[in-house]
């Protein structure tokens, strides 16, 4: 007989566990599970293994508002963040509802039974597939939106030329030594900015070459303040306000760019100028086209990456690549950067809500076609919801109000007697990117992914404040339309 849940939640990483955590909270007589296509929990903690790795986000907002964050470090390392997850799991029993080597095939919808059909792949410890089924009712995607299989890898010339070693962060190999070695790292996001610092102590240099500028900000890598309130007050307030702080000062800085860019131009050049102590430097390499926050801003505690640079161990270099030559990397203006090991930190692969492609009735769902309701449900999709974070503020912000709000739904629908509901607007609606960043790697695949709307609930806000006076007191009634059994026609 196929096993049947209430929910599945698809992926074991940060937001598939703070998921788990709200729906047996507040549906606690759902049954669940969720389904981890890797052999272990934690998500892009437990798959980035790279030097340094470690949150671009404060950890007092990435981490769970029920669970206070504890370590000394606000800008956490990939391995505490990894611990914190694997606590979270087993403190609150979500460990033993996790299916590891659950992978979703496919997943369809069926208009007679209202529920959902899962073709799973299962991997034993031994490697051994095997193919299974599983009914639910609901099902709530929180496999974020990479491709953990596969990185951009643009191609360049001469690459089979070059005698050392090319290696991708997203799969870092655990016997790479650079003890001496001279490393370039390719790219100028926040893996490479914490690449370079984290292998400039060992390497015999490390040179960040970038086609453009990205903005960059020191900031502390402790927060004084939290560290005080920590000491005071009980863990779960000072949790509290230390979260709300550092909210209001996101959204507060966040808004102070998007509303006057030049003036934040002027601060963050400042700042650069101040540590590093030359101007032309920083007009050339650290001051880009674009205003702060068209593109996420990345941010080095404690300043590490410049630091690297005035000790003479880093070096940032803005060129364009000409080709691979055996000893290194010839650039545009005929430089040639040497090299032993180079490092294509040049991006991420987006993929809808972790490869699962949706149909009902067999039909997969055009998800380009789509709109996303509350930042989460879509048209089109009965009992279906992602968990996409903000691009502004931490990621955890919005997954954990997307997992309320899937948790509201589930219970007004037992409420009205509801065995399944799909998002439905009033009209037209405007069309816009799901994520409006003008970043590579969103741009590349953006296209893929369904859309948002030009007002609210349809549109995709990235206002925590708003969302959290709104989402949950949203009735749902005016835009979640019931959904009835499709009765078969009979020849």
């Amino acid at each position: 007989m196929t096993e049947h849940l209430d929910v599945v939640i698809v992926g074991a990483g940060l937001s598939g566990i703070g998921a788990a955590y709200r729906l047996q909270t507040e549906c606690p007589g759902k049954s669940y599970a969720v389904l981890e296509a890797r052999g272990a929990l934690g998500g892009t903690w437990d798959l980035f293994r790279y030097p340094g790795i470690r949150s671009d986000s404060d950890m007092f907002t990435l981490g769970y508002p029920f669970k206070p964050w504890r370590d000394a470090k606000s800008i956490a390392d990939g391995p505490a963040i990894l611990r914190y997850i694997t606590e979270t799991a087993r403190e609150y029993g979500i460990d033993r509802h996790i299916r590891f080597g659950t992978k979703v095939l496919g997943a369809d919808w069926s208009s007679e039974e209202l529920r959902w059909t899962l073709t799973l792949s299962r991997t034993d410890a031994a490697g051994h597939r095997t193919e299974e089924t599983v009914t639910c009712g609901f099902l709530y995607s929180c496999a974020g939106y990479y491709n953990y299989d596969r990185g951009h890898a643009p191609e360049f010339a001469g690459l089979a030329d070059f005698a050392g070693r090319v290696v991708h962060p997203q799969f870092w190999p655990a016997e790479l030594d650079y003890t001496g070695k001279r490393v370039v790292v390719i790219g100028s996001g926040a893996t490479a900015v914490t690449l370079v610092p984290a292998m400039a102590a060992d390497a015999e240099s490390v040179t960040m070459l970038q086609r453009s500028p990205t903005w960059i900000s020191a900031v502390p890598g402790r927060d004084k303040i939290a560290d005080k309130l920590r000491a005071t007050l009980p863990p779960q307030l000072a949790h509290r306000l230390i979260r709300t702080k550092n909210i209001l000062f996101s959204m507060g800085f966040y808004q102070y760019c998007r509303r006057r860019p030049e003036a934040a131009r002027k601060l963050l050049t400042g700042l650069t100028t101040r540590i590093l102590g030359d101007e032309k430097l920083v007009a050339e390499h650290f001051t880009p086209e674009y205003d702060p926050w068209d593109q996420r801003l990345c941010a080095v505690p404690n300043a590490d990456f410049f630091k690297a640079m005035k000790k003479g161990k880093a070096e940032v270099v803005t060129d364009r690549i000409d080709r691979f030559v055996p000893d290194g990397i010839r650039l545009v203006s005929g430089r040639v950067l040497p090299a032993d090991i180079v490092i294509t930190a040049t991006g991420l692969e987006l993929l809808a809500f972790g490869g699962i492609a949706p149909s009902v009735d067999g039909v997969e769902v055009p998800l380009p076609e789509q709109y996303v309701w509350q930042g989460a449900m879509l048209t089109g999709v009965p009992n279906f919801a992602v968990c996409i974070g903000y691009t502004n503020a931490s990621w955890t912000l919005r997954a954990d109000l997307s997992s309320r709000l899937v948790c509201k739904v589930l219970n007004f629908m037992d409420r009205r007697g509801y065995q399944a509901v799909v998002p439905e607007p009033a009209g037209e609606l405007g069309e816009q990117p799901l994520l409006d960043l003008a970043s590579g790697y969103v741009q590349r695949s953006i296209g893929d992914f369904p859309r948002q709307g030009d007002r609210h609930p349809w549109k995709v806000r990235q206002n925590y404040l708003l969302d959290s006076a709104t989402t949950l007191r949203t009735d749902l009634g005016r835009t979640l339309r019931p959904v009835r059994p499709k009765v078969p026609v009979r020849v």
